[in-house]
């Protein structure tokens, strides 16, 4: 899919009527109300008691993550790994359609859910692993280990971290975490603790989109939340300039539901949809020199570099452009696209030393779009609101008062391992600098890409990012995309202003 068209942001009337069907705000915290629209369901409202309560106890499918079991893949056999990786997540959102269809019976009869569904599941992800494991072992000469017991997924709880029911076979959904990568950032344990929670959950019962999110629980008051900052101290010598680069708003709207990086060659490689800024040729099959030609939204033409993260969308069940496209409606995704009120990219500095230039093509993932079924520890989106933002949620959206926006950041990794533009993960030529700002062994410092993107939405839980569908529109799932396309001479002066301490644009 290209782009899709998007409706005009709501009007005041409409914005207001989706604050008051999404929330109240009192004195006591969050008046919880039904808010299921944005799963596909139309304007009908909840459903019944009984069904809400079985969709809660069985309508997540959790699947071990191959991407990150596997580290180490051939250069030679990358191309076929990424795209059965690529079939797999559209095994997973097949078998989740085919859940939902099938919600009522499997509630009348759960053995159903592994019958009709996890079993079959289970063999189009065992035929897949069987090919990336002759691809790997064509290209190496040596079998890759822990693939044999990554085919099985299970049914969960929406709101349970464990396993609840489905097959059972869950080896190897810890393998390769990747603990380092959050490199001394709090995940958010305890962020939203305590935070007038209760209110909206003692007077909401189950509330959210039926099998598909979000929920009240994922919601806290921004007022309720600590201040604190986990920045360490500039050292001695530090890079404290910065340099920003004005590359819109996607004022355009250029969406599609492709990951060039995680995904090449692979159409709708992501199941949701991308926000882009800079590169306008930025789709999954868009190699080196297509971004190198392409015409880009940046005010410098000598930023062609690729910026994405999925969109926010309002869940107020009014139809966007893409509701029967992949991305969009076939996907779980659903509700107005909303365009961000302003985008802020800049790149800082080394709290510990000088930073050197990026590579041209360097790619990074930040952040993790399947969190709520991997863990947290590749985790790394930010939520506040415009005048909060000393006040940082991990694993909760912000609600806002009244002419506060919504803010969500992501300060990317800062380390690189001086050789890779990018690793079979598309995590590990990266990394976060550690607790002292210095960077792990065998990495260097470089400019630090931190983007902040403003939203101007009605207060209270009337919206959510796009995810995989078996992720729930959780905002721990949030996750941003860059690749640098700086020409040299760009680059050059980002860090020469970065190491200068001058604030450059």
């Amino acid at each position: 899919m290209g782009r899709t068209s998007r409706k005009k942001r709501s009007t005041l009337a409409g914005r207001a009527v989706a604050a008051a069907a999404a929330l109240a705000l009192g004195g006591g915290g969050l008046v919880a109300v039904n808010v299921y629209a944005s799963a596909g369901e139309g304007g009908s409202g909840p459903p019944p008691a009984q069904t809400r309560d079985t969709a809660r106890q069985m309508s997540t499918i959790d699947c071990p993550d191959a991407g990150i079991a596997l580290p180490d893949v051939p250069d030679g056999a990358r191309p076929e790994v990424d795209r059965e990786l690529a079939a797999m997540d559209t095994q997973i959102t097949d078998a989740y359609r085919e859940f939902a269809d099938r919600r009522e019976r499997i509630a009348r009869d759960p053995a159903l859910a592994g019958n009709a569904v996890l079993g079959p599941l289970r063999s189009r992800r065992a035929a897949s692993l069987e090919r990336i494991r002759i691809a790997v072992e064509r290209a190496r000469g040596e079998q890759p280990q822990g693939l044999e017991g990554l085919a099985g997924c299970s049914l969960r709880a929406d709101d349970d971290q464990g396993q609840e029911g489905g097959d059972g076979d869950q080896g190897g959904e810890d393998e390769g975490q990747e603990g380092g990568q959050g490199g001394g950032q709090d995940q958010g344990d305890g962020q939203g603790g305590g935070q007038d929670q209760g209110d909206g959950q003692d007077q909401g019962g189950e509330q959210g989109q039926e099998g598909n999110g979000p929920e009240a629980s994922d919601f806290v008051d921004i007022r309720s939340v600590q201040p604190g900052t986990d920045r360490p101290r500039d050292r001695r010598g530090a890079s404290r300039g910065t340099f920003t680069t004005d590359c819109g708003r996607n004022e355009n709207g250029k969406f599609n539901p492709d990951n060039v990086i995680a995904a090449p060659g692979v159409s709708n490689g992501a199941h949701h949809m991308h926000d882009y800024v800079g590169n306008q040729a930025t789709d999954a099959f868009a190699g080196d020199d297509d971004l190198a030609a392409g015409e880009t939204t940046c005010r410098n033409q000598g930023d062609r570099s690729t910026y994405y993260w999925p969109v926010l969308r309002l869940q107020n069940g009014q139809d966007e452009g893409d509701v029967d496209a992949d991305g969009g409606g076939k996907d779980q995704n659903t509700g107005e696209i909303q365009t961000p009120s302003q985008v802020t990219l800049k790149f800082t500095g080394s709290p510990a030393g000088k930073v050197t230039a990026m590579p041209r093509f360097l790619r990074i993932i930040t952040g993790d779009a399947k969190a709520f079924t991997n863990g947290d520890a590749n985790a790394n989106a930010s939520w506040s609101c415009t005048g909060f933002e000393d006040r940082q949620l991990k694993d909760k959206y912000p609600i806002c008062p009244e002419g506060s926006q919504v803010v969500r950041s992501f300060a990317f990794q800062s380390c690189w391992d001086g050789r890779n533009t990018d690793s079979a993960n598309h995590r590990t030529h990266v990394a976060f600098a550690q607790d002292d700002g210095r960077c792990p062994d065998g990495f260097r410092a470089i400019p630090q890409l931190v983007q902040r993107i403003v939203y101007d939405v009605p207060p209270g839980p009337g919206f959510a990012v796009d995810s995989f569908p078996e992720q729930l529109h959780k905002p721990v799932t949030d996750h941003g995309d860059f690749i640098n396309v700086f020409d040299d001479a760009l680059m050059k002066k980002v860090v020469s202003c970065v190491n200068g301490g001058r604030r450059c644009r």
